[in-house]
């Protein structure tokens, strides 16, 4: 995501950026800020279950990421194996060999990408696979007791991408609101998330190309196997590098088949990036479990209200009453009835929640 920044009002360094590791390992979460405040610490270990809260400032810029199968020595100012020095301490996502990133994350991985209150009010945000994928994430929005936040649909602002087989639901119609969960990446029956149903495990396990995959197989004896050869068995964690930069298109983008929601390549913004009142904080998940997300081919109509104007249209907002009232009580729904009655009365089209 690249976004020219315009000029600042404010700054608050009371902004949440809450990271989650849903993975069945150890993790080490990496962090760069290219602008405002970032947080305390840009590097951790994040045990699998576990997550970290730090703060950053409201018109933070910046990337998250995963680094995998890492091996710090006990000042973590390098890898365990070398005294030291800079050398690779991860498998993926490393940053030159230190717990504490200074620099983005050696590619392959799948990215976070953030730019709060971008001076127009709003923030904008991805997934990113132009760097390629390496693990599965989500993005839930955390309104904050923000007003303009708090009523827009939930399942419009948090997207996830599921491209491990290992980790994606094999049944391509999941339903995780009546599999035990009653909220799901912050939402729930009355706002579920559109999950894509069209990938299938075995999609998901050859979804990269052979020569982007980080440990290409062995080939025969004679050096030559042919192209693709599904009797090669791959790996069940099998980072991939960017398969989109070469031509910039989705058609010729294997990641967009697998993660819809995913910022693919370089200015894809049509497609893959999500707008939003400035205001909220973001809880990054690692291995979220379920499928990838379709939010914005889904609800493109809703997500362009939101891009427009900050809001949903009369007949959205009168639509969704009786589930958000279900969903969130009275008291969220009731703040939406006063506008309503507002509307009826100036015949306005839009809303400003």
């Amino acid at each position: 995501m690249k976004r020219k920044l315009a000029p600042r009002q404010y700054s608050s360094t009371n902004t949440p950026l809450i990271i989650t590791n849903y993975c069945a390992e150890t993790i080490y979460p990496g962090i760069t800020t290219q602008g405002g405040t970032g947080p305390q610490s840009n590097g951790f270990e994040l045990q699998s279950g576990g997550n970290f809260s730090q703060d950053v400032s409201a018109d933070w810029q910046g990337r998250v990421w995963g680094r995998t199968n890492c091996s710090f020595n006990s000042q973590g100012t390098g890898p365990a194996n070398s005294g030291g020095s800079k050398y690779q301490a991860c498998d993926t996502g490393d940053c030159n060999g230190v717990v504490d990133c200074k620099v983005t994350g050696n590619t392959p991985v799948t990215l976070a990408e953030f730019t709060l209150n971008a001076g127009d009010g709003q923030t904008y945000y991805d997934i990113s696979l132009v760097d390629g994928y390496n693990l599965p994430m989500a993005i839930v929005l955390v309104p904050q007791g923000n007003a303009s936040l708090l009523d827009i649909p939930p399942n419009l602002t948090n997207p996830s991408c599921v491209g491990t087989a290992g980790d994606l639901n094999s049944d391509q119609y999941y339903d995780p609101y009546t599999s035990g969960f009653q909220t799901f990446l912050g939402t729930n029956s009355s706002f579920p998330l559109p999950f894509d149903t069209k990938v299938t495990s075995s999609q998901a396990s050859d979804w990269c190309p052979w020569d982007l995959q980080v440990n290409i197989p062995t080939g025969p004896g004679n050096g030559v196997y042919s192209y693709p050869d599904a009797s090669i068995q791959r790996p069940v964690f099998d980072p991939c590098y960017s398969a989109c930069a070469k031509y910039n298109d989705d058609a010729d983008c294997s990641a967009k088949a697998i993660c819809p929601d995913a910022y693919s390549y370089a200015f894809d913004d049509q497609t893959s990036t999500f707008i939003i009142p400035a205001g909220a904080g973001f809880e990054v998940v690692f291995c979220p479990g379920a499928r990838s997300t379709n939010i914005l081919a889904t609800e493109a109509d809703k997500l362009s209200q939101l891009k427009s104007s900050g809001s949903v249209n009369k007949r959205g907002i009168e639509e969704a009453l009786p589930k958000r009232s279900e969903a969130f009580g009275v008291f969220a729904s009731g703040r939406l009835v006063g506008v309503l009655v507002a509307l009826a009365a100036t015949a306005a089209v839009f809303v400003t929640l």
